[in-house]
């Protein structure tokens, strides 16, 4: 539906939609979800899950069935309509000579918003005493507690002089282990706009001349004494490319970290894995899988290091995976080449 009328009133139509399809995501779901964690088998965990992420997917098209109009410089052509015009410039790129008017769902631009307003005033990173600007479509470094690992995890002794930051993302851990007293840091990320972000970002808290962006697919060339990765949690196909920082289709970057780690790590070298413990609470990976794999790329657990996490869907007993989310734990692992 293309709407023509007040841009406030097309909110409020939204929200009224969104209400109707909240509804119905909980009447699918309470029934698996009123069931006791103690007594959820995995398959069933697994169940309400992916009910779940498809009441979600649902939600989204229905959504943005919502259409609203756009002149070629994205100023919307619309009584009491905001300026995004700078928002949409973050999120699309600057409007081109040759470009036309075009529509777009409120829903998306609603999230441009949300992301523009993130990337202005930041997210406050204790660890850092500093703020960290996500831009659109690259995760926002909410969850602290895996940062707080990082910043409180024991270095290697003696301290390294050189760490490989694998999938940097906003480069926040980056900037984390520089903080710490390593000189130099290579970050490495697939996606051009998480390394613009890494940039601007290190950039900003004048950290660019010890840590290195590169593009590469996940490892660059040579070797470190300290490797860290805070891989996708949940291994499900991804259905936004937001979505990339939390769904990570059959464990293949996870997988392919361990895989690579040890031709990577230098003698003694360690491997830093962040890892939360949700997807084996929904049934969709065991820790006897993911063991097979740190064993099967002669690696080693020399510590793991847990913390309970601090958001509010953890303690959220309506949130349709509490009985997953109240077990949850995130792990740093300490990994290490087998020694022969």
């Amino acid at each position: 539906m293309l709407w023509r009328g007040d841009f406030q009133n097309a909110r409020q139509l939204l929200q009224a939609m969104a209400r109707r399809a909240d509804a119905k995501s909980v009447r699918a779901t309470k029934k698996l979800s009123a069931m006791k964690p103690s007594t959820l088998p995995s398959p069933l965990i697994a169940d309400t899950f992916n009910l779940h992420r498809q009441a979600r997917a649902q939600r989204a098209r229905i959504l943005s069935m919502l259409l609203i109009p756009f002149d070629a410089d994205f100023s919307i052509p619309l009584r009491r309509a905001p300026d995004v015009r700078r928002a949409c410039a973050e999120a699309w790129g600057a409007p081109g000579h040759t470009a036309a008017a075009t529509v777009t769902s409120l829903r998306e631009l609603l999230g441009i918003i949300g992301a523009h307003e993130w990337r202005r005033k930041g997210v406050e990173i204790p660890a850092l005493g500093d703020r960290i600007h996500p831009y659109y479509g690259v995760f926002a470094p909410i969850r602290g507690e895996y940062i707080s690992l990082v910043a409180e995890a024991l270095l290697p002794s003696p301290l390294p002089p050189l760490a490989f930051d694998i999938g940097t993302g906003t480069g926040v851990l980056a900037a984390i282990l520089a903080r710490r007293g390593i000189k130099r840091v290579i970050a490495t990320d697939q996606d051009p706009r998480a390394l613009g972000c890494a940039r601007e970002n290190l950039t900003r808290m004048k950290l660019h001349d010890r840590v290195e962006i590169l593009e590469a697919d996940l490892f660059p060339a040579g070797r470190a004494p300290l490797i860290v990765c805070n891989p996708p949690w949940l291994p499900a196909r991804p259905s936004s490319p937001i979505e990339r920082a939390v769904y990570d289709p059959e464990s293949r970057m996870l997988r392919g970290f361990l895989t690579g780690l040890a031709a990577h790590l230098d003698t003694n070298g360690e491997g830093w894995l962040i890892l939360s413990d949700l997807a084996e609470h929904l049934g969709l990976r065991t820790r006897e899988t993911l063991l097979g794999w740190i064993d099967n790329a002669n690696l080693c657990v020399a510590e793991r290091l847990d913390v309970k996490p601090t958001h509010s869907r953890a303690t959220d007993p309506t949130d349709p995976l509490h009985a997953a989310r109240a077990k949850e734990v995130t792990s740093l692992w300490r990994l290490k080449v087998k020694q022969r």
